[in-house]
Formats: structure tokens, sequence, C-alpha cells
């Protein structure tokens, strides 16, 4: 199942549309302007974003390039825009594919489909459970256990859990945590990093004074690794 965000003003192409993506089995938010599209995009990280250009605050082709300048999120933009110059504009932009209105439900399915196959960390390598010691991290479900008893995160603690677990032993920067969990450029966030770090050992049952997995690295970033890798 792909959580997919769907940007579209128009209600009647809005309501049905995603009625029939659910059907065929995706999770599915949806926002009628450009910045609520922007924001639930970055508050939400979904894996693929359906993104019409004719929005009512913002023309959907500089939303595509805000987003461009702060996630790699596959972006397949449907409108009725079938001008060759405006499509070839949009995917030098960034765009993943362009589907002109209208289409069926079914045909932006395969589409869908089809962008995330071939996009960096494909369905069955992002969907692949990852295991560091007695840490278990499975991201379709969206759990995590730590040997074999269940762990509650928030959304956001799983996204950073599963952000180191796919890094085992490598240090990780604040810089790309803010980057690539949180969505954000870096700069005078990296407490929000702290907080939520210091929220996750407690809920793995340690601390920073005698960490087990989660090991800070003064000054640069933080590593995730398997006790059995310390001397």
């Amino acid at each position: 199942m792909a959580r997919l965000l769907l940007i579209e003003d128009d209600l009647t192409i809005r309501t049905p549309l995603i009625r029939a993506l659910r059907e065929r089995g995706h999770a599915v938010a949806a926002a009628s302007t450009a910045m609520a599209g922007l924001r639930d995009a970055l508050e939400d990280r979904p894996d693929l974003v359906v993104l019409d250009l004719g929005l009512p605050d913002l023309d959907g082709r500089e939303l595509l390039r805000m987003l461009r300048a702060v996630s790699s999120v596959p972006v397949i933009v449907a409108t009725a825009r079938d001008d060759e110059t405006e499509i070839v504009r949009v995917l030098d932009a960034g765009a993943d594919d362009y589907v002109v209105k209208p289409f069926t439900a079914a045909q932006l399915d395969a589409r869908a489909r089809a962008v995330l196959r071939r996009g960096p960390g494909g369905a069955d390598a992002r969907e692949a459970a990852l295991v560091v010691g007695g840490l278990r991290v499975d991201p379709r479900a969206r759990q995590v256990t730590l040997d074999g008893v269940a762990v509650e995160l928030t959304p956001r603690e799983f996204d950073l859990l599963h952000h180191l677990a796919g890094r085992p032993g490598q240090v990780v920067t604040k810089r790309e945590l803010l980057t690539e969990v949180w969505q954000i450029p870096y700069g005078g966030a990296d407490k929000t990093v702290d907080v939520h770090l210091s929220w996750l050992r407690r809920k793995l049952g340690e601390n920073a004074q005698q960490p087990r997995y989660l090991h800070t690295v003064r000054g640069v970033g933080v590593r995730l690794e398997a006790p059995a890798a310390q001397p």
C-alpha cells in the first residue's frame, strides 16, 4: 500500500479519485491548495504526490519547485494542460511523470506504481523489515519490536528510528535527519532532533549516559548499532 497525497482543488475530480485510489489499496490524503499541499507533504511524508497545476493560491509549477528544494518525494503532475512545451518544462522542473486530464483512476494507479518501482528505494526495498540486534523495524506495518516486545512510537519517532536503522553503524548527522526525516532545511532546529532522540531512547529503555543502541557522537550526530557490536 502506497501513501499518496493528492493536491487538487476541483472537488468533482478530487472526491471520486480519492475513492477510486483507496479502492485500489492506496492510503490517500488530499489538499485543495498549494500551501496546504506543501505542508502535508513535509509533515506526513507521503510515498508519492499527485499534483494539479491549476491551484487557486499558487501555480503548481511553483509548488513543484518548492517541493524539490526540500524533498525528493516522487511527483506525478495531473493537469488539463497538454501543451508539449509545458510538459517538458514541468518534467525538467522535477516531475517524475505527467498525465493529462481527463484520465482514469486505473491509469493514474498504474503510473503511480511504475514511478514508485523505478524510484530510489523502490517498493521491495522500502518495505523490507530492518533488523539491528534485537531491534526490528517493519516499515510495511510501521511497527517496532525490541527483543520481541512491541515498542509504541509516534509517527515521527518511527520515521527517525527507521532512517537510523537503515544505516547501522554509520554516524548520521543532524543535518541529514532534519532534511530526510523532518523534510526541513537545517538551521537552528537541531534541538528538535535532540528531543526526539531523547524520547526514542526512553522507549528503547536506555539513556544518553548508558546507551545500548543509540550512541551520540558529540558535535556530529548519532549512530545506531546493536549492543553486541560494542567492545
